[in-house]
């Protein structure tokens, strides 16, 4: 029986886009490419969200991988907002799965210094029952330590948890870790892939 609905944050309650970041600084063409692949392209990118680098750390690494493109860089770092808007639907949303009796938690990838920035884009956060954002643990999804740590966090059996995901190689970590879980596409999709599992949606 599913007593427990875990959220991603990125594309599930939120719609993040770095590139549409990017289109908003006006970095296009070539530029574009080049600092894509020196900051969210870049396996540096993940170590943001496990904050286990310093962040002066990975400013440099970013502006290591592309040298020329230092300023657009620097431009990225300081406008990480711009990646992060609450989706109108997140709020009232977990709100209706507390009130039909389910628990409601939060376990995504996270970087400290993106938290403390996008705070005002996750209302949602103040709703639920339990937050485990990868910088507090310094684990990130897809391994299974992250999930581990959920459940002994808040003491959840996994299989009374459903996970909503919108990464697939995050989706087949949760079954493997024990959880049901959703591939998240879409809201309306993801209710219909709950009910299915018994989870009350109306």
């Amino acid at each position: 029986m599913i007593r427990n609905i875990v959220f991603d944050v990125g594309n599930v309650l939120v719609e993040y886009s770095w590139e549409r970041m990017l289109r908003t600084l006006h970095i296009t063409g070539e530029a574009y490419d080049a600092v894509a692949n020196a900051t969210a392209l870049s396996p540096l990118w993940n170590e943001l969200d496990r904050s286990r680098m310093s962040d002066e750390d990975i400013l440099k690494g970013f502006i290591q991988n592309a040298p020329k493109y230092e300023k657009e860089i620097r431009l990225v770092w300081e406008n990480i907002p711009e990646s992060i808007h609450c989706f109108p639907y997140s709020v009232s949303w977990v709100k209706k799965f507390r009130e039909k009796g389910y628990k409601t938690y939060i376990l995504s990838n996270y970087g400290k210094r993106a938290f403390e920035m996008t705070k005002q884009e996750l209302p949602f956060v103040a709703d639920m029952d339990g937050v485990l954002f990868s910088y507090q643990v310094q684990q990130i999804k897809p391994e299974p330590e992250i999930f581990q740590s959920l459940f002994d966090t808040y003491h959840l059996k996994p299989e009374e948890c459903v996970f909503l995901d919108d990464n697939e190689k995050n989706i087949i970590a949760a079954k493997e870790n024990g959880m049901h879980a959703i591939w998240f596409k879409g809201k309306e999709q993801a209710e219909e892939e709950l009910k299915k599992l018994g989870v009350s949606c109306e």
